[in-house]
């Protein structure tokens, strides 16, 4: 499979980029140390935050925090209208910048840190989110500040948000050598369905199997396993919302081989058993 990866630069601690880019039907899996926010305006597919794998489509809205590994993967091509995403860009130092210790920032600061697990907001109607975003990607200087704190204050009224990534796991966020883990990222997340071992694992970075464990649990605080287990049960968790599949069979599907393991480590991470995951959402 052929990949892509953009890498993103932002000039200076206090900047702001705002684009409009083509999703992918082979994108990668990536991560980077800016915050993100990311507004689809055409197309539908995969997306995948942190342990988290759902559907996107026109409107979809979220916002990363710093080094969360996500993926916008395009599946569903609208005719005469290519996937677009308007992305926007923003140094992870912002928030400890003078102007965003303001007493009337306070919120945006909350925001901005709840966003580590990235957060879907729920939107009735964007064509206000829309038009704001499409004018900055025209707009520099002053003009462009001002037109991101209206985006701000609009975040901060929309009332339904969803955190995409399971926030117990804390293996989402990264400081270091990040290349290295959007490999393993990438290992992972195509082989979770068939079967992840850990000797391939190892084989993806070059390290000895006990090396890379060292390494893993050295710089997410968590064991491959462990991680491999949370994945899983974020496409668990996924299929039981919004799908009437039996749990036996969503057992299979995301991974697990015996039912009784599946139902264990569900309700370790998810704090409850998969039937009555399932009952939240009915």
């Amino acid at each position: 499979m052929e990949f892509i990866f953009e890498k993103i630069f932002v000039p200076n601690k206090h900047s702001f980029i705002s684009r409009k880019l083509p999703l992918a039907s082979n994108a990668k899996i990536h991560s980077h140390k800016n915050f993100e926010l990311n507004f689809i305006t055409a197309g539908s597919g995969r997306r995948i935050v942190g342990d988290n794998i759902s559907g996107f489509e026109k409107g979809d809205l979220v916002l990363l925090g710093p080094n969360l590994p996500h993926c916008w993967e395009a599946l569903d091509f609208e005719r005469d209208n290519d996937p677009f995403c308007i992305v926007t860009h923003f140094s992870e130092d912002i928030i400890n910048s003078d102007f965003f210790r303001m007493p009337e920032l306070e919120q945006v600061v909350d925001l901005l840190k709840q966003s580590s697990t990235g957060l879907r907001f729920k939107l009735e109607n964007d064509s206000h989110i829309r038009h704001s975003l499409e004018k900055m990607t025209q707009l520099q200087g002053l003009e462009y500040y001002i037109e991101m704190l209206k985006i701000f204050n609009f975040l901060l009224q929309i009332d339904e948000r969803e955190n995409l990534s399971n926030p117990n796991n804390s293996s989402a966020v990264f400081s270091k050598n990040l290349d290295k883990i959007n490999k393993v990222y990438e290992y992972v997340f195509q082989n979770i369905q068939e079967g992840v071992k850990l000797e391939e694992a190892a084989s993806v970075l070059n390290m000895a199997p006990s090396s890379f464990c060292r390494y893993f649990k050295k710089k997410t605080n968590l064991t491959f396993m462990e991680y491999v287990k949370s994945v899983r049960v974020g496409i668990a968790a996924k299929l039981l919302a919004e799908t009437d599949k039996q749990i036996t069979q969503i057992c299979f599907e995301s991974g697990y081989n015996n039912l009784a393991n599946f139902n264990h480590y569900f309700k370790h991470i998810m704090g409850k058993t998969p039937s009555d995951y399932r009952k939240t959402f009915r």
